[in-house]
């Protein structure tokens, strides 16, 4: 093979692998657009849906699908009496803030529920979440999965997510889990209303992004690049090819000794 045509060989696959891949990496953003259209959608069906019993859309145990996340739901019952619980590292629109969790037991079942109850703002010297409702209450909760627990230390009445055992040993009632003989839901509540209200409630948590971001637009330009690496490397290829021909047949005409 001439070393043209190895220089040409060279670029086409070259062209192959840099197309294979943005192709690929098209892909990839375009499966990330489509998981973030339909979190999107869950979104914007039950943001305002009518609110319906917990007890129509979860049990005790059982744990919350993607298709149930953000679901208005009602529940009555009464706060714990242990302290809230400060979530850290939770800043709102850009704001350095706190969330207030407090365990909440469900009417006849006694079942706990985690209520987020809002936020109030971070500061640098000790902060106090503010108390929950005495007495019984009728809660609007949107649903939420559980977070893992974060395993990380954090000072006395605070917790770095909203794992049941974490939230619950923070406040002071001790854990509750597969094994316990308290029942618990497998999700936590947003706040959305307390009947009756309370007092010093913390600021409403604001809703979600629904921004579908640049995934589709990042992958028709990997698309794009794909295919100018076999426009453009194509184009190269064929120019070598080219350049020979016109040597040899320059060679050719004049007698010389023919290339190798």
């Amino acid at each position: 093979m001439s070393p043209a045509r190895r220089r040409a060989a060279g670029l086409v696959a070259l062209a192959l692998v840099l197309a294979v891949s943005c192709t690929f990496l098209g892909r990839w953003q375009w499966h990330r657009h489509e998981a973030r259209s339909a979190a999107v959608a869950v979104v914007e069906r039950n943001w305002r849906a009518d609110p319906v019993p917990l007890d129509a859309v979860l049990r005790p145990g059982r744990a919350l699908t993607p298709a149930q996340e953000w679901r208005r739901v009602t529940v009555t019952g009464t706060y714990d009496g242990a302290s809230p619980v400060l979530l850290r590292n939770r800043p709102v629109d850009g704001t350095p803030a706190y969330h207030v969790v407090a365990p909440f037991r469900e009417d006849g079942t006694g079942a706990v529920l985690l209520v987020d109850r809002g936020w109030v703002r971070a500061s640098t010297g000790a902060v106090a979440a503010p108390a929950s409702p005495a007495g019984p209450v009728t809660l609007t909760v949107r649903l939420r999965p559980l977070e893992p627990a974060s395993g990380r230390a954090a000072p006395a009445g605070q917790v770095q997510a909203i794992a049941l055992d974490e939230v619950l040993a923070a406040a002071g009632t001790g854990t509750t889990g597969a094994g316990g003989g308290t029942p618990a839901y497998a999700a936590f509540g947003s706040r959305v209303q307390e009947t009756p209200a309370a007092a010093g409630t913390p600021a409403d948590l604001p809703p979600p992004d629904t921004d579908l971001g640049s995934h589709l637009s990042y992958a028709f330009q990997w698309w794009v690049f794909a295919a100018g690496a076999l426009v453009a490397f194509g184009v190269l290829a064929r120019r070598e090819l080219l350049e020979e021909r016109v040597l040899l047949a320059e060679h050719a005409e004049a007698g010389d000794e023919p290339l190798p």
